[in-house]
């Protein structure tokens, strides 16, 4: 073989492999189906553009299913996904565990634009472990046409038993209008975000500073058979299948007349394109009972990197794009500020145009602020969290206490019931984990 022929054929088999070696990287994202997640899967394209060594592929569950999901796959170290989105629970606690990689921005990021409180939530010490992709608390959203017909003025933070003077004006089902639609589907992010909220206002906890169960407490009961029966004689029929999506569809169709769930709604409900009551909606922080302590959440879906993963610096630079002010700027420019993710930087909310667009933001940004999970009950608590305990016990409680509020609201148990099946639930967990005897 002639010298010219070898090395050429030599150059061609280099050629070859390195372009072997420089394969595209797959990352793997998993993610929750909610609006703003969908519209980074479809946006990703220009990560992927500007990234064309990375590609993306992502797996969308609903929100019960991801988090049993991601938690199983941490847990074992399966490593099925390069980036999960997880939330202010699961981050402190899969942290300090070590399943978590640190995030180490650039000066480009801007860390310190993040809202003090999403940072805080989403960190280990000083250390951040999750990026939040959008961040969120609770608040009332209201037909104000409905409310303004009926007479009713609500203050900025109305009580409870106003918003329940205010369902029974304003239900009329024969016109397809329901006065309230609240959570009822079973999870500890589903109905029991909401109900711990609720709890809280009316004065109680989910563990006394001993960490015993409270779920017979009288705040409990006040709390569980005010809601069962608000929504009994004025939301819509299956309230007990319901969560955020399903309230959000009902909403937008208008046949809800108030709604209290997280901030992020506001985005949707005032969209034109989505809603039939885009223009008739008001807000107010959450309603309380005893205290204003805790009667709002505070939540974020973050994107966070598996210990496990083998494409670390990927996800890194994913994460960095899709929670940073350039992705904020590029969905603005592809649909407008109004829809933009909300709940996450100071410059969002100091944008004129966005401020412009948003009706909601102020409403929004007082109840982010307003939130305090180390200060959220009434009584002294051992624990960290509004809508939750940052203890990984607390999944398995509050999957099994959701269950039992479903069934009270369906119909099928009492209240007095489903709080001492919960009671016993909650027992035995805390005391199998070791937490008193």
């Amino acid at each position: 073989m002639k010298l010219k022929t070898r090395i050429a054929l030599a150059a061609a088999l280099v050629t070859s492999l390195c372009g072997v070696s420089h394969a595209a990287t797959e990352l793997v994202i998993a993610t929750v189906n909610n609006g703003h997640m969908i519209e980074m899967e479809k946006l990703s394209k220009n990560f992927e553009q500007a990234n064309p060594d990375i590609k993306l592929k992502f797996v969308t569950l609903e929100e019960g299913v991801l988090r049993q999901r991601v938690t199983t796959d941490i847990a074992t170290k399966g490593g099925q996904f390069d980036v999960m989105t997880i939330g202010m629970y699961e981050t402190p606690i899969w942290g300090k565990k070590g399943w978590l990689k640190e995030l180490k921005t650039d000066a480009a990021y801007d860390v310190n634009d993040l809202l003090p409180a999403m940072r805080s939530g989403l960190s280990v010490g000083d250390k951040l472990y999750a990026a939040p992709f959008y961040g969120e608390s609770s608040m009332l959203m209201y037909r104000k046409d409905l409310t303004d017909k009926a007479g009713i003025k609500f203050a900025e933070r109305p009580t409870w038993e106003q918003v329940r003077d205010a369902a029974s004006k304003i239900h009329d089902p024969k016109n397809g209008v329901y006065g309230i639609c609240l959570r009822g589907k079973p999870g500890w992010g589903d109905n029991m975000a909401f109900l711990s909220t609720m709890v809280n206002s009316f004065g109680g906890q989910w563990f006394d500073m001993k960490w015993k169960p409270q779920l017979e407490s009288k705040p409990w009961k006040d709390a569980v058979t005010f809601y069962v029966d608000m929504m009994t004689k004025y939301g819509p029929p299956g309230s007990a299948n319901n969560s955020f999506n399903e309230i959000l569809a009902l909403y937008n169709e208008g046949k809800c007349g108030m709604w209290i769930d997280a901030t992020i709604a506001a985005s949707f409900i005032t969209d034109p394109k989505q809603s039939k009551v885009a223009d008739k909606v008001a807000f107010a922080q959450g309603p309380y009972s005893a205290t204003t302590k805790g009667a709002n959440w505070l939540w974020a879906w973050a994107l966070a990197i598996p210990a496990g993963t083998k494409h670390a610096d990927a996800a890194q630079k994913f994460i960095s794009w899709s929670t940073s002010k350039e992705y904020i700027n590029l969905v603005a420019k592809t649909n407008g500020w109004a829809r933009v993710p909300t709940g996450t930087r100071k410059s969002t909310y100091a944008n004129a145009e966005f401020q412009k667009a948003a009706v909601f933001a102020a409403a929004e940004k007082a109840a982010i602020d307003s939130a305090n999970p180390n200060d959220s009950t009434l009584p002294k608590s051992p624990y960290v969290g509004v809508q939750f305990a940052a203890i990984p016990e607390f999944q398995s409680i509050g999957i099994a206490v959701g269950q039992q509020m479903s069934a009270a609201l369906a119909g099928k148990s009492t209240v007095d019931a489903a709080l001492k099946n919960s009671q016993a639930a909650a027992e035995r967990e805390m005391k199998k984990a070791g937490y008193y005897k």
